[in-house]
Formats: structure tokens, sequence, C-alpha cells
């Protein structure tokens, strides 16, 4: 159904909510075997998409809440300028999809959901008005959605979220406590998956020497890039913002190449950061290394995209599993369970899951990206 309301908990914004729901659970429309995109090829029976517009602050914005069958949805929120607002609804789609997946491939008890917040032109900045707007927005939903940090986003900027609505994580805490700034713990995650992903395809027992090249050196490249210097490996980076490269380069006697050279560097691992889609059919083709691993998510354009990549012979770790530390991080700080040293035990398992999905993958000849998702899959039920 399609259905046009104004919330009684936040009447400031005009919310459009398609809605696949009976009771909190999914229900297609026409019989158990009908589907139905609502025009969006990623929509892949999502419970809901809720559209949020604020007058007053000039808040335009996206939940995506993709499943709740484990747990609430729980993803961060990004803030960023889209080409219009078709392509901000297919992002939050495509997020908040890789959201359950990656939540029940590292074993969370919550489901998958993304928001999305609309910038009116690149580079702008998000004004607290703004971010007190997506709050209610958040808190209209009465908990089946939990949010927190993520592209164009921070910590403090999450604090004035929280300020209207309990259900964000992410938040500083104290020393040894779950939770805080989730990009650290992601890079750790990554780098434990690049090391795990450089054993089984090139069979290296140390990343010393082993070339990576790595795009995007935010939050979790930026850590990523640190870790492996520190291992001895050979780096060559690159990022939309040049001196920032630059800087992280001399920093860790690395090479840099510019943003539109990263694809083609010839490494043996390439490792991508920033945002998504950037494996598509060109690009693929013009890739010269023999491992893809790193934290970007929704790396493929396509489901096609991943066996192209197998095609090729390319060992590919599934985005959603080898970046799963933030969420680790900031979902047992929402639920109360354990302290960083139990997001640090459940990190270290993220090998362990890549493993199982290659293992499969060998078995079956099926491309990794097809195996990760089957496996996600039967964890939420939709198997």
């Amino acid at each position: 159904m399609l259905r046009v309301q104004v919330p009684s908990v936040a009447p400031f914004f005009f919310w459009v909510s398609i809605a696949l729901t009976v009771g909190g659970r999914h229900r297609p429309p026409q019989g158990k075997d009908v589907k139905i995109d609502w025009g969006f090829p990623d929509f892949d029976d999502h419970e809901g998409v809720h559209l949020f517009t604020d007058p007053a602050s000039g808040l335009s914005a996206v939940i995506a809440i993709h499943s709740t069958a484990l747990g609430p949805a729980a993803g961060g929120a990004r803030f960023w300028h889209y080409a219009d607002s078709r392509a901000a609804i297919t992002d939050a789609l495509r997020l908040s999809r890789g959201m359950s997946y990656k939540n029940a491939m590292a074993g969370l008890p919550m489901g998958g959901g993304k928001g999305v917040i609309l910038a009116g032109e690149p580079g702008a900045e998000i004004s607290t008005a703004q971010l007190e707007a997506f709050g209610r927005a958040v808190e209209s939903l009465d908990g089946r959605y939990v949010t927190a940090e993520d592209v164009g986003m921070s910590e403090a900027r999450m604090k004035i979220v929280a300020s209207q609505t309990r259900h964000v994580s992410g938040l500083p805490v104290a020393a040894g406590s779950a939770g805080g700034d989730p990009g650290p713990v992601t890079a750790m995650g990554v780098y434990l998956g690049v090391k795990a992903s450089a054993r089984r395809g090139l069979g290296a027992d140390s990343m010393a020497g082993v070339h990576v090249a790595i795009q995007g050196v935010g939050s979790v490249g930026g850590g990523l890039a640190r870790l492996l210097a520190k291992d001895g490996a050979r780096l060559t980076l690159a990022d939309v913002d040049g001196e920032r490269a630059k800087a992280l380069a001399a920093e860790l006697g690395a090479d840099t190449v510019a943003t539109g050279d990263i694809l083609t560097t010839e490494a043996e691992i390439f490792s991508p950061n920033a945002l998504g889609a950037i494996l598509t059919a060109e690009s693929i083709a013009a890739l010269n290394c023999k491992v893809v691993a790193g934290g970007a998510n929704n790396q493929l354009a396509t489901r096609e995209d991943g066996s192209r990549l197998h095609a090729r012979g390319i060992l590919y770790a599934p985005d959603y599993v080898i970046n799963a530390g933030g969420i680790i991080n900031v979902g047992l700080e929402y639920l109360g369970q354990g302290d960083m040293a139990e997001v640090q035990a459940r990190v270290q398992k993220i090998p362990l899951r890549l493993i199982e999905v290659w293992d499969e993958s060998d078995r079956t000849g099926d491309p990794e990206s097809e195996v990760a998702d089957r496996i996600a899959q039967r964890l939420i039920g939709r198997g």
C-alpha cells in the first residue's frame, strides 16, 4: 500500500510511507508469490520506505527499512548530494538491504535499515535544525529503525540527532565501552579481512611487500592504510581530497595517484573504501589486481558484476562481511551487550565468515557475492 501520513508524534514534517507491512511484518500485496518493486528494481521486498520533508528546516530524507526479522533495523545515516530524489531512494534501498545482510552475517540481533539525508548541493553543510528534524523523523518510527553515523555525519552531529530520539547509537562513550565512532573499528575489521584475503588469494602469510591500492583514505581507508603500513605493505593511495591523500602518503611513505587511476593501478589487492557502485562491467575489465577487499558499501554496481569478478578469477571479499566492524561496535552499544573487549572478539571473527563464503564458492563454483547473499538471506528467513 501507499500511504501519505502525518504522524501525531511529529507534526512538523510531511511523511510519505511506501510500506508493505502488517503488524510490523512483511506481507506481499496479492499472494505470497507476487513481487512488486514500486518502480525501483532494488526494492527487494522492503518492509517500508519512508520519505520525510520538513519545510521549516529544509530537511529532505529517506529512511528505508529492509527487514526487522532479527530485530530493529539498524544502519547509519548519510548526508550526501544526489542527482535527484530517485537516486537517493535507490541508494537507501541498496544500503538498507546491505545492512540486513551485514547484521545477519555479523550475528547481531538486528535487522537492516538506512537513513539518507539529501544535501542541496555538493559540499553543502547540514544545519542543526535539519539534524534535529531528522532525529524527530527517526523517533516517529517507534524504534523500528536505529540510526548511527555514516558518510557526511560525525559524532557531534549524531549527538544533535540524539537530542530528539533515543534510537541512535555511535555516541561518545566511556573508555572501554562498546560504541562511539564506528570508523576505527570498521577499519580494524577491514584490515583483518584484507589479511585473510591476501592469504586466500595470494598465498601470503604476511602483508610485508604486498602492494595494496586504496581508494578513499577517510576514517576507514586511512585507518586501514596505517595498519597495513605497520605490516610493511606497499601502498598506493587515492582520494577525492587529493591533499589528504598526499599528507597520508607522506606520513606512511606511500605513493599516490589520481582518483581516476586507482582502479587500474597494478597492485595485488584493490581496496575500495569510498562510496559504492564502483565495480562495473567497465571498471572490472580494467582492474589490474588479484583481490578486491575493502570497506566501501555496495561496491558492486549490479548483481552481475559479482559474476564478472568471479569470471576474471579475482577473489572478492563481500563488502557487508568485511566491513561489519562498525555496526558490531554501535550495535552492541545500542543493545547494551558487552564492552570493547566483546566488540574486538566479534570483529576477530570477520575472517572466519569470509572463509565460510570462499569455501562455499569453491564448492559450488558460484561467485562469492552470490554465496554471501544466499547465506544472509537464509539468516533473515528469506532464503
